[in-house]
This record gives C-alpha cells, sequence and structure tokens, in this order.
C-alpha cells in the first residue's frame, strides 16, 4: 500500500494517533484535498461556509466511510461537510479544520503541574470559535475567516500522556472511537477537540489505545463537571452555570464564623439518607428540596455549619462517597450542578456555613475511573506496595507526580471557587501521610531516609492548603487524622501541614469508651476522661460524634449508652455537655439529636417517627439549647486552642465518679464552672472550690424536665462560701443528679445573638 492508503487504513481502524495531520482540509500539489471519515454517510460534499454552496463532492475511497476530494488551484478555506444518511441531509461543521485549543501557558503550565484553575482547560466546555477572524483562535491554521459567523460547539481536553490514541465517544457518534479521534499536545501530554454542534445535555466517555496498541475500557472526563445517575458512568457535557449567587455579605464574613476564637458546631449529613420521600419512602430528596428543608432545620437547632459526606460523584451508594470517580462533579443523585451551587447559596443567606468531606487519599478500582487510565499507572502509584489500599481496595494516588497534584489541589479550588463552599475535610489523612498504613511487613516501602513518613503526601497536603488560604483566606481545611503527627494544625511555614482544624479522635474514642461502661465502673476508668487534656491544646481541634460512630455494629449513640432508657437518655445528654465543656469546637452527625434508636443506613431515611416519643422530642430541644448557651457563653469557646482557657478542679474524686472544670474567657475575664457526676447515684452536698466569692447561676442542669430529666438540683442559684477548697479561696455544695451536667456562671446572662 501507498503512504495514503496506509494512513487510511489506520483512520478506518481507529489506530491513528495523529489525525489532524490527514483528515480536515490540507494543501496538496495542485489546490488543497479534503478527507473525512463518516462511516454512516451514502455521500459527503466539502460547502463553502462563506457562500453556503457545494465547493466538491468526497469520493468514498474506503469502503468503511472514508472520504476524499481535492479542489485544483484553490487555497484552504472556511468549510462545512453535508452528508446523506438514510435519505437525511445533515450539514455540519468538520472538527478537522479547527486548529489548537490550549493555548501556550495554559500546555506549560499543565506540563509543570502549576495550572490553579485546571478546570478552565481541561474537561469540556461550549464554546463559540471563529465568530468574527482566525484570530479568535490562537494558533488556528484553518479556523473560519473575516466575515464568517463563529461556530458554537464543545471543546473536548483530557491529560493522557502515554496513550497512542484518545477519541471522543457518545450517542453524537454512536459511540464509535474512529470518528472523532483527538490531537495530541505533545508538550503536556493533553488530547484535545473542538467538536462542533449542540452537544450540551449529552453523555461522553473517551476511548483510548494505550501504550501497547491494546483497546481500554471506556473512561468517564477526569474533569467532568456533570455525570450520568448511577448505575451509568458516562460523563455529561455541562452547560455553562447559569447561577446569580446571593451570598456576598457571608463571603466577607465567613472566615470570622470559623475562626478560632468563635462559636462553631457542624451538623454531620448524608443528603440521601437525611430524609427520604414517596409513599415507599425511597426517593430522595434533590439539592433545591434539600435547601427548602435541611436548613431551616439546621438553622432552628442552632448549628452553626452543615458538614456534608461526600457529593463528588461515585458509583456505589455504599461507599457513602468515600470512594469518588468524579472530583469535579457534584452527584447527579440529587440534581446538577446548578441545583447544588443553589443549595449553598440557600445556606448562606441563612447564616449556615456549608464544608464538603473530599477525598485526596485513594480512588475505586471500576474499569471506567481513573486505574490504569492511559494504559499506565497515570494517576495512581505503579508498585502496588505505594499504590494500593488493601484494606479499602483502593488506588492510592500518586501524589509525587506533579500532575497529580496539580488535579487533587485544582478541585479543591474548584469547590472552593465554583461552588462557594466554607472548607474541606479532608478525609483519610492517616492513611496518606504513613506508608505503612494498614499494611503488613512486606506490603510497603520506606522513604529514602528509612521512615515510614510519606513525605510526597505531606508536601501535597501543605500545597494543598497554602493553596487554599492563599485564594479563598475565609475559607478552612479540616484533617481527620487519627494519629500524633505533630503540627498538623499549624502553619506551613513554621513546618505544619497547614490545616485550619484537625479531628480530635482520640477524644472521641476515650470519650465514648467510658460512657459505654456502667456508670458505677466509670470512677475507675477516669483516664479515658482526663487524657485528651493532655493534648487538647497541641491542635485547633474539632471533637467529632461522627457518623464512622453509628455503623459497622457500633451502635447508635443511644445504644451505646447502657442501663434502662432513663439511664441511657441521662447518659447522652451528659455526653453533649460534656462535649460542649471540652475545648474544640463540636461536630454531631445527623440523628443524633434525637437519639436515634439504630445505627445509620445509608441506604433509608433517619427514623423521624421515633420523634413521637416524647423523650426524644425532649433531646432535640436540648440540643438546641446547647447550641444556643455555647452561642451565648464566650468562655465556653473563645480560647479552645490555648491552656488559659481551661482549667481543672479536681479530676481525681473517682470513688464519686464526680469531676470539675473552669473554661474561660481570658479576654473578657468571664468564667463558667462545669461539674458534671458521672455516676448512677446523687449526690447531695457535694462541695467543690470554685474561683471568687458571690452567688452562681445554673444555666444548665441536665436533668431539667425539659429535657427528658426529673429536675432534680439547685433551683437555680448557690451561694459561695468562705470556705477554701481545692486550691480556690471559696466553696460552693451542689446537689448533683445520676449522670448529670450542671454548668454554673456569675456572670449576668448574655441576650441571645442573631445571625
Amino acid at each position: 500500500m501507498t503512504e495514503t492508503e496506509q494512513r487510511i487504513e489506520r483512520i478506518v481502524q481507529g489506530a491513528d494517533g495523529d489525525p489532524f495531520s490527514f483528515l480536515g482540509i490540507h494543501r496538496s500539489d495542485d489546490g488543497v484535498v479534503v478527507r473525512a471519515f463518516r462511516p454512516r454517510a451514502e455521500r459527503l460534499y466539502a460547502v463553502d461556509a462563506r457562500s453556503g454552496q457545494i465547493a466538491l463532492a468526497l469520493e468514498r475511497i474506503h469502503p468503511a466511510g472514508f472520504f476524499s476530494g481535492e479542489l485544483a488551484r484553490a487555497e484552504p478555506f472556511p468549510y462545512r461537510l453535508r452528508e446523506r444518511v438514510h435519505g437525511e441531509t445533515i450539514e455540519f461543521d468538520d472538527p478537522y479544520r479547527f486548529g489548537e485549543i490550549l493555548g501556550a501557558t495554559d500546555a506549560w503550565l499543565i506540563a509543570e503541574g502549576k495550572h490553579q484553575k485546571l478546570w478552565e482547560v481541561l474537561g469540556t466546555h461550549p464554546r463559540t470559535i471563529g465568530r468574527t477572524s482566525s484570530a479568535s483562535v490562537p494558533g488556528a491554521t484553518l479556523a473560519p475567516s473575516g466575515g464568517v459567523e463563529g461556530v458554537e460547539g464543545v471543546t473536548f481536553a483530557v491529560w493522557a500522556p502515554n496513550a497512542r490514541r484518545v477519541s471522543v465517544v457518545g450517542e453524537f457518534n454512536d459511540w464509535d472511537g474512529r470518528v472523532h479521534p483527538m490531537r495530541f499536545r505533545n508538550e503536556c501530554g493533553v488530547w484535545e477537540l473542538f467538536i462542533p454542534g449542540d452537544l450540551v445535555g449529552k453523555a461522553y466517555k473517551y476511548e483510548l489505545i494505550g501504550p501497547s496498541g491494546a483497546l481500554l475500557p471506556l473512561k468517564t472526563d477526569p474533569l467532568a463537571f456533570a455525570c450520568e445517575l448511577r448505575p451509568a458512568t458516562a460523563s455529561i457535557v455541562a452547560p455553562p452555570s447559569r447561577y446569580a449567587w446571593t451570598d456576598e455579605r457571608w463571603l466577607k464574613e465567613r472566615g470570622e464564623r470559623i475562626a478560632r476564637d468563635r462559636p462553631v458546631t457542624f451538623y454531620e449529613v448524608h443528603l440521601g439518607s437525611w430524609r427520604r420521600k414517596g409513599e415507599r419512602g425511597d426517593m430522595v430528596l434533590n439539592y433545591r428540596e434539600l435547601a427548602d428543608e435541611l436548613i431551616p432545620y439546621v438553622k432552628d437547632l442552632g448549628f452553626t455549619h452543615i458538614e456534608l459526606l461526600p457529593i463528588t460523584e461515585h458509583p456505589f451508594d455504599g461507599s457513602w462517597g468515600y470512594q469518588p470517580t468524579g472530583m469535579f462533579a457534584p452527584t447527579s443523585r440529587y440534581g446538577t450542578p446548578d441545583d447544588f451551587r443553589a443549595f449553598v447559596d440557600r445556606a448562606h443567606r441563612a447564616g449556615i456555613g456549608v464544608v464538603m468531606d473530599w477525598v485526596p487519599g485513594h480512588f475505586p478500582t471500576d474499569a471506567h475511573g481513573l486505574g490504569n487510565f492511559d494504559g499506565t499507572h497515570l494517576y495512581e502509584h505503579a508498585d502496588p506496595r505505594k499504590g494500593f489500599h488493601y484494606e479499602w481496595g483502593t488506588w492510592v494516588y500518586n501524589l509525587g507526580r506533579a500532575e497529580v497534584a496539580n488535579f487533587l489541589c485544582a478541585s479543591a479550588l474548584y469547590w472552593l471557587g465554583e461552588f462557594h463552599v466554607d472548607g474541606l475535610r479532608v478525609d483519610a489523612v492517616s492513611s496518606m501521610i504513613y506508608l505503612d498504613y494498614d499494611r503488613q511487613p512486606g506490603q510497603w516501602v520506606a522513604n529514602d531516609s528509612g521512615g515510614n513518613e510519606n513525605l510526597e503526601a505531606a508536601a501535597f497536603l501543605r500545597r494543598l492548603n497554602e493553596n487554599v488560604f492563599a485564594e479563598f483566606p475565609g475559607a478552612t481545611t479540616i484533617a481527620e487524622e487519627s494519629t500524633s503527627w505533630p503540627m498538623v494544625s499549624a502553619p506551613t511555614y513554621l513546618g505544619g501541614l497547614g490545616f485550619g482544624y484537625k479531628w480530635n479522635m482520640g477524644w472521641m474514642n476515650d470519650t465514648l469508651r467510658l460512657f459505654a461502661r456502667d456508670p458505677a465502673d466509670r470512677g475507675r476508668h477516669f483516664d479515658e476522661l482526663t487524657f485528651s487534656l493532655m493534648y487538647a491544646f497541641s491542635e485547633n481541634y474539632i471533637l467529632p460524634l461522627s457518623h464512622d460512630e453509628v455503623v459497622h455494629l457500633k451502635h447508635s449513640l443511644i445504644g451505646r449508652m447502657p442501663g434502662d432508657d432513663e439511664s441511657r437518655f441521662a447518659a447522652l445528654r451528659l455526653l453533649f455537655a460534656w462535649m460542649l465543656v471540652h475545648p474544640g469546637k463540636k461536630l454531631l452527625f445527623m440523628g443524633s439529636e434525637f437519639a436515634q434508636e439504630g445505627e445509620w443506613n445509608e441506604a433509608r431515611s433517619l427514623d423521624w417517627h421515633q420523634l413521637e416519643d416524647p423523650r426524644r422530642r425532649a433531646l432535640t430541644t436540648y440540643v438546641r439549647d446547647l447550641n444556643r448557651i455555647y452561642r451565648n457563653t464566650p468562655p465556653l469557646y473563645a480560647c479552645d486552642d490555648d491552656w488559659r482557657g481551661f482549667e481543672w478542679i479536681d479530676c481525681d474524686d473517682r470513688t464519686s465518679s464526680v469531676a470539675e472544670c473552669v473554661r474561660r474567657d481570658p479576654k473578657g475575664g468571664t468564667f463558667v464552672v462545669a461539674v458534671m457526676n458521672l455516676s448512677g447515684m446523687a449526690h447531695e452536698r457535694y462541695s467543690i472550690g470554685v474561683p471568687v466569692s458571690g452567688r452562681y447561676r445554673e444555666i444548665l442542669n441536665t436533668d431539667a424536665a425539659a429535657y427528658g430529666g426529673r429536675d432534680r438540683g439547685n433551683l437555680g442559684l448557690v451561694e459561695a462560701a468562705e470556705i477554701p477548697m481545692h486550691g480556690k479561696p471559696v466553696s460552693i455544695q451542689l446537689y448533683l443528679p445520676p449522670q448529670s451536667l450542671i454548668l454554673l456562671t456569675t456572670s449576668p446572662s448574655k441576650p441571645e445573638t442573631t445571625s
């Protein structure tokens, strides 16, 4: 075969990786030649786009549908293709007449792994090319000339540096990878193509041939902005956002609302199971319905922020979103990207922040995902000792590769910028920063110094946090990190990882272990109460009672509490009050506020019918009041990150199982005294030392009848006696109900604040 015949054969077999050098319009010895591969076409013509007249009829020179035609003594001109298919005439612009899409600067930044707004150049983008002249397409050699109307279509761009050929496939080309092969940009490893026509809302994937010549499973777009509803897995060409934001005031103030010296409370939510609808209760609420129902509910309970379990697109409901395949796409389970924007905007208008869980540590092995993307281990480590999570059966990102780190950093900035979310809770940080995480000897590789620290992951997290706080200083990042890695929430310039906050997993584990014990036995385990105060100020902590604690046979929070119902509810009220008093911001998983009896199940709604129980309605009143007391009592939040904000009065009365502490606001000079009875026995005339003389007003008694208790207490007021105790100049005597916490202050009540 001649060289031309060989090229034609490669095109019709879908094996040509350089289609632009052959398809489209090109100069020939005698003029110009137009070539096109249209497998369904019966006849094909090149039409002059300036006059609308047929310039030449193309001849089918290969039975698979390859057409070619020459025009003597002519220069390249703007043209369209007109084809006859089953008696129907269709006219369209040829993708292979258009020039390069990526500009030189974008290509250089992608190659360097430094493109802060990667989503603006990769993925799909509806565009109009060449409205006035070829100058509108930088670098284009065959764009429409002056006077020709612009061409509307969609640009596609995907990073796959090791592929031999990449094509866009979808219903618009019968999922035939031979029809729309892409141009390769060798300088950055990106494949690109402009396809004219109205493709918005259309499903698409990428068909790739790997370096070995093997055809790979169809891949979704790593930078897809929308995806099909599972179980379908294709990407969707998303329209440009038309949402008009109304949260300008919130964005100016949000940094103050999540600052370390402010009251911050998170209501953690899985959107698909918070509440459902339909006759069988099997239909999820969409983003706008959730805005109507969830946001007022959270506002009424007094939480300052909603934390969403991952809403990045994911194929498997049972992963709860923690195995994402679409790091730039809000899951289609609940609506469109603009629907999610509306949800966030509504929250901000209500004075509620929105934080989302975000997963840069691993991704699933689904064939359509990132794994083995271009026939090589592109996003993941090739060595399974670095690149595979045995616990979760997932791939691990190769964070030492600049382009991969850039992909993830861009994803973080995308959610903060395009959707106005107020923070990212980074999942499973421990699994990222330790090379031997959940690995046996021989299953991991030490770093160059022989240690188990993943230095590449640590460097990535520092870069991530530097980028986030530089671009969005009012937002925050939160680490789910369960070890003693130092300075997780310290600035990077001091050697820290740079997070805004860290979950206090140690407090959570110790506290839940203590509260699960028989009340008569808790005094012997006071270390589970006090140990967290040994490190409470080493990080900027959030105290989580999260989704992970109410699944997998761990029982619900109320289900962990021992004894009869009266004892269980008293213990749960005490747990929530101790979280209120302990230094750190607060997080509570949905359903815990009304003591849902059963474990959380992502496949169904919370058990809202349980609110028919008066004790559970009383508990929601209690949670509402706790949040109000927290907001209006600066000693409980103003000094969460400093020893000056906390002092034990006595934490060693193991016989009575009673502990007392003081929370202070050094700036305002105010304080509160918390007295906790962990036992199942009431204590009468229990004496404790207090800082100053005077009257102490009871601002919280967890045994109040309004909260489901018996109204046992101190009639709201006690007087300090001039009797030194516990190193304090004066003391008070209290009645302590079983499993209760009493909070006292000498200051007048502060008026209720509004957002």
